[in-house]
């Protein structure tokens, strides 16, 4: 009689995969199924399935998009990057530049959704080109969007400008930082609790921060007509001109790559869409079209946002204005009026519609990770419980939100977790794209996707991600201090947490299982859409081992 365990065995990755590396089962020494921490799941929290009328549609992935890329960056980042330069006509084209190349990564990660409509992003696509070593890439993965993918910068921003809005402008400190964790606690629970009025307060405020973007771009074509309460900055009379002195970064190599790292971090969110493809109506349809106009819109109004400021703002205040460029700009424009008060309260709702954003994807990434078994109590983290949303990835996505907030020591910290939280992604957007050229040359892996991004743009984006992962390394010419923190710190601690995602996957496959007794294995199956989905089990290494021993006979 045929073994039902054996039965249930399926080839995974190639077809000269051994049996033991699936099973349908989950078994221990005595033949006896495991409990849920050890890998399995509960049928009713492991098939989190959306109802259709909360699944999303072009105008709601456009916002979710939306709401990811317009947060702080275009209102904080630019007084840093104009610092880190010295000169308007390169920090411009540093966004335009930057524009183009997030349409060459947005190419990149249409052609890998359209062909894995499933909700993951790079964790799917890094698992279908990445094999071997087994589980490595997963791993890293999971590593960095577990401890790098907060909503701090945004959360932290949105303290300061509800301090400015209030008439008490704040550097770093307790006070903002208090507001913050109030910020993403508000968000964490209307996400679990009311996700769909946590996706209306997401659209309503996606509208709302394009109108605010249009206010300031229209205040800026003012200014340019001499409608401002401040002299001509002259700030285009010599556009390509590069100041040097107290406030600014000195140029060179090191300055132009974090400079460059945090334009792509105003971008950051064109992917946002590809973490929740399971939760979108008809998702390659939605995705196409929704991507491209989300992301070329936000690039026209980026350029003329930093337009905007550089008509109302001098050069020396806008090196030194940090955080709440945007406050000085209404203040130059609009005076100390009730307007110009009310505007940086705009900003903050544009942060907390950036937190939602993130919030809302993030969780189902730390969802469709712990589904797959990949982290420490995995049953727990995949739950929908009590709400029929990914309340507890929802609360892991907060645990590590508020930490990063209240452990650094009040001071720089803003700049070094926009750059913290932005480096690793170099590192994994050059393996995915790297994947995608690795899976176009290679004829034996049958890729096939209804968008074709073309090889020499695939390349562009490569080399790019390549230099942001590089050059920060690289030693700047003015203090190494500047930034109140080593200038290698961001990127050894990046860099620090991807290696870490190699020692969790040689302790969750090499270490734990000898020691425990057991084999990590992989289950794939097909979902509705006929795509593969991957999950990881443990099973008894001598259970394993007699499945082997009945195959080979």
């Amino acid at each position: 009689m045929e073994d039902p365990d054996k039965k249930a065995l399926q080839p995974l990755l190639s077809p000269a995969v051994s049996v033991s590396e699936a099973s349908s089962e989950v078994f221990d020494e005595e033949g006896n199924r495991l409990s849920p921490n050890y890998g399995s799941f509960p049928d009713d929290d492991l098939k989190y399935v959306v109802p259709e009328n909360r699944k999303i549609g072009v105008m709601g992935a456009v916002f979710l998009i939306l709401n990811k890329m317009i947060g702080t960056g275009i209102f904080s980042t630019p007084s840093s990057i104009f610092a880190s330069t010295g000169s308007v006509g390169i920090s411009l084209l540093m966004w335009g530049v930057a524009g183009l190349l997030t349409l060459s990564g947005l190419s990149v990660y249409l052609e890998f959704g359209l062909a894995i409509p499933r909700s993951g992003g790079e964790k799917n696509y890094l698992e279908r080109v990445f094999r071997r070593p087994r589980y490595l890439a997963t791993s890293v993965f999971a590593v960095q969007m577990i401890l790098l993918g907060f909503s701090a910068g945004n959360s932290l921003a949105f303290g300061r400008y509800v301090l400015l809005a209030a008439g008490h402008p704040m550097p770093d400190g307790w006070g903002p930082r208090s507001i913050a964790v109030l910020c993403i606690t508000f968000v964490v629970v209307l996400h679990a609790t009311l996700p769909r009025w946590g996706l209306r307060l997401t659209n309503a405020l996606g509208v709302f921060k394009v109108l605010v973007l249009l206010v300031i771009v229209f205040s800026g074509f003012a200014a340019l007509a001499g409608y401002r309460l401040v002299p001509d900055p002259h700030n285009f009379d010599n556009i390509w001109a590069i100041e040097k002195g107290d406030g600014y970064g000195g140029g060179g190599a090191y300055a132009f790559a974090t400079a460059l790292l945090q334009v792509v971090y105003s971008y950051k969110g064109w992917e946002n869409a590809n973490y929740v493809l399971g939760e979108l109506k008809n998702p390659r349809r939605t995705l196409s079209i929704a991507a491209p106009i989300a992301v070329v819109g936000v690039t026209i109004l980026y350029v003329l946002a930093n337009v905007a400021y550089f008509a109302a703002i001098p050069k020396a205040d806008l090196a030194k204005s940090e955080v709440i460029v945007a406050g000085l700009f209404f203040r130059n424009v609009f005076g100390e009026s009730a307007a110009a008060r009310s505007l940086p309260a705009f900003v903050a709702l544009s942060n907390i519609g950036n937190v939602l954003a993130v919030s809302f994807a993030h969780s189902r990434v730390n969802q469709e990770l712990a589904k797959e078994g990949i982290l420490p109590y995995s049953s727990f983290w995949a739950s929908s419980k009590p709400f029929n949303t990914p309340s507890a990835s929802l609360f892991l996505h907060w645990i590590v939100t508020v930490i990063v907030l209240l452990a650094p020591p009040p001071g720089p910290a803003y700049n070094f977790v926009v750059n913290l939280y932005t480096y690793p992604g170099a590192w994994i957007n050059g393996f995915v794209v790297g994947g995608l050229i690795y899976l176009r040359f290679r004829e034996s892996e049958n890729w096939s996707s209804t968008w074709k991004t073309p090889i020499w743009v695939a390349i562009i984006y490569l080399f790019l991600n390549v230099f942001l992962a590089i050059t920060p390394f690289i030693p700047p010419n003015s203090d190494w201090n500047a930034d109140g923190y080593p200038y290698y710190a961001f990127p050894l601690v990046g860099t620090g947490v991807l290696l870490l995602g190699v020692l969790y996957w040689a302790l969750w496959t090499k270490v734990w299982p000898r020691l425990g007794g057991y084999v990590v294995v992989t289950e794939r199956s097909l979902d509705e859409y006929g795509n593969e989905v991957v999950r990881y089990r443990k099973v008894s290494a001598q259970k394993a081992h007699a499945l082997d021993n009945d195959d080979d006979e």
